[in-house]
């Protein structure tokens, strides 16, 4: 996946502490062991200095000194592991404790990410996407029509509740399926209570799981980092506004709930429009009308997203009250 540069530097952080932790833990086991058994010490300093004699005499060419060398070291590994066996330990006392005994807690295997790596990058982001603990329930593997009549038609449509969030479900597992191949933006509409944020949900958690960073905002959170970031300066406020236009996906939910000024809707069509032209995926979801939204955020944004949207209705009864009466 791509990872910023301060999501890679947070991720690097974690490793070098891990290879510092084992450094240390090595070191005091050194520290018991040759306080049981000075000659540990001084097997393990001849094998080092014979080790970086080994190095030189391979580059001059000098194979016989070489041959010499190795059954040296050879010869004190073997005096070494009879003293550890003697005081109780095996020969792997000093491995450092490896979360991944893979990559050795380094993170890349030669030049390539290491699967915990990979993992790592998949939980940061995860972290990071502000609905982790919501997709545990929200997902494809909850979704249902249950809740959608075939005999509710939408007037504006012509179309049944079910068939409307069958469209929907197909052109999100489309989004999902092309995210890596083409550049698309997906702009749900609809009543309160309609599955709108439950199938933005469910994107999210396709997509986080293969890796892409996914940060999900409602419209009042959206707005009040915006606002942080252009007058108070906050630093929390400065990273998330960076991360609004780095993420892979940015998810705007509950459209037109915040607080709507000037200043929002001239943020609202910046922050549409860098992200279009960083070719950067964003979810839109909302309650409003399509002529309320041109009348709230002016032609020229209504524009951009009527242009460069796949606009999806969504329609039918409160699903949150019908689970209540259920």
């Amino acid at each position: 996946m791509a990872l910023s540069n301060t999501q890679y530097d947070e991720i690097i952080r974690q490793y070098n502490a891990r290879q510092l932790k084992n450094q240390h833990i090595v070191e005091k086991r050194k520290q018991e062991v040759y306080s049981k058994n000075a000659r540990l010490k001084e097997i393990d300093d001849t094998i080092s200095s014979a080790s970086v004699a080994q190095a030189k005499k391979l580059l001059e060419g000098d194979l016989g000194a070489l041959s010499d060398l190795k059954k040296q070291i050879a010869s004190l590994h073997e005096e070494k592991a009879a003293l550890l066996q003697a005081l109780g330990y095996s020969e792997d006392y000093f491995i450092p404790p490896y979360q991944c005994p893979d990559c050795k807690d380094t993170g890349y295997i030669g030049n390539e990410r290491c699967h915990c790596f990979k993992q790592a990058a998949i939980d940061l982001v995860y972290t990071q996407s502000n609905i982790k603990n919501i997709l545990s329930e929200e997902n494809f593997s909850h979704f249902s029509y249950e809740y959608f009549s075939d005999d509710q038609t939408d007037p504006s449509t012509g179309l049944s509740a079910l068939a409307l969030i069958q469209r929907a479900e197909k052109e999100s597992h489309h989004f999902i399926d092309t995210f890596d191949s083409s550049f698309e933006n997906l702009f749900f509409y609809g009543d309160t209570g309609v599955g709108k944020t439950f199938l933005s949900n469910c994107i999210a958690k396709e997509l986080l799981d293969l890796g892409h960073s996914v940060i999900y905002f409602t419209a009042f959170q959206l707005f009040d980092i915006f606002a942080k970031n252009v007058f108070d300066k906050d630093t929390d406020a400065v990273l998330a506004h960076q991360n609004i236009f780095d993420c892979d996906l940015l998810i705007i939910d509950d459209l037109g709930t915040e607080m709507s000024n000037s200043f929002t809707t001239s943020q609202f069509f910046l922050c549409l429009n860098e992200r279009l032209l960083r070719k950067k995926s964003t979810i839109i979801s909302t309650n409003l009308s399509m002529n309320q939204l041109a009348d709230i955020y002016s032609e020229r944004t209504f524009s951009r997203v009527f242009s460069n949207y796949t606009m999806i209705k969504l329609y039918g009864d409160d699903i949150r009250i019908k689970k209540k009466l259920h």
